[in-house]
């Protein structure tokens, strides 16, 4: 049975929901619902940040797929809502630095969840909203997107997306992206290992849902001990990463997921996991 939600925030209870969920086959759909830019407004950030959170003590969901309504994946930060702060009377450096730190925080959500976090991309990506998708684990786009990180046409370098954009491709694509702020085409991004596969606008759900499925089918507890080893070991040099995941997986071994599996292995049968 799938289970729809709405999120709204408490001040916009009478208007529609800033995304939507559905729950289906432990497979949680996150849709950003406030086209024609999805941006991340303050409140829209609190709104994803809350589904994720919620999310991630949820055994009933296994993976998480981040979409959106509309011809535009999202536009990064609201700049009207920006502009706006000017006016207080520190020119708006208190806001737009908690604005900032809050955007951070959900970035780090989606690294340092439990639950493996698919973006599913068609049209504009672009400053946050590429952030966005550097930030989840996969990304899936269709021959309509395109990601950029446009903040030098307008005096405003993309620093914060830089530091998700600089994790996932090489240097010298990330400075080629953020200095000259030109859109990337999905292939390209799929080249420089921005997203991971490009498919016809038409089949993108059906595709996104396939690999999430495939996912979902794994041992949760295991997904979470590997994508937390993963993304902790990137940042460590060499000698430390080969210590760390040696610990990993000698927990790891210990877990009553990895004796069902690798019984199950041996025994020619369907493993039956407990998550745990």
């Amino acid at each position: 049975m799938a289970e729809i939600l709405n999120i709204k925030t408490p001040e916009a209870l009478d208007q529609a929901p800033l995304a939507t969920q559905r729950l289906e086959g432990g497979i949680l759909r996150l849709v950003f619902n406030n086209p024609p830019a999805n941006t991340l407004s303050e409140a829209m950030l609190a709104a994803l940040k809350s589904a994720l959170d919620a999310a991630s003590d949820d055994r009933d969901v296994r993976v998480i797929i981040l979409a959106a309504n509309g011809h535009l994946f999202c536009a990064g930060h609201d700049l009207k809502e920006l502009t706006g702060h000017r006016k207080d009377s520190d020119g708006g450096h208190a806001y737009f630095k908690a604005l900032m730190l809050q955007c951070a925080e959900l970035m780090q959500t989606i690294v340092a969840h439990p639950k493996p976090v698919i973006a599913e991309v068609n049209g504009l990506a672009t400053a946050a909203g590429c952030q966005l998708v550097a930030s989840c684990d996969l990304a899936i786009a269709s021959e309509d997107a395109t990601f950029c990180t446009p903040g030098v046409h307008i005096g405003l370098f993309c620093s914060t997306p830089m530091v998700a954009l600089s994790r996932n491709v090489h240097r010298k694509h990330a400075m080629e992206m953020l200095l000259t702020g030109e859109a990337v085409t999905p292939s390209h991004a799929r080249e420089i290992g921005l997203i991971n596969r490009v498919v016809p606008v038409d089949y993108l759900q059906k595709i996104t849902l396939q690999y999430a499925r495939k996912i979902a089918q794994k041992s949760a507890h295991t997904l979470k001990v590997g994508k937390q080893a993963f993304y902790q070991q990137a940042e460590m040099n060499l000698t430390d990463a080969y210590a760390h995941t040696a610990e990993v997986m000698t927990l790891n071994m210990m877990a009553a997921d990895a004796e069902e599996g690798i019984g199950a292995f041996l025994e020619d049968r369907p493993a039956v996991w407990r998550d745990e």
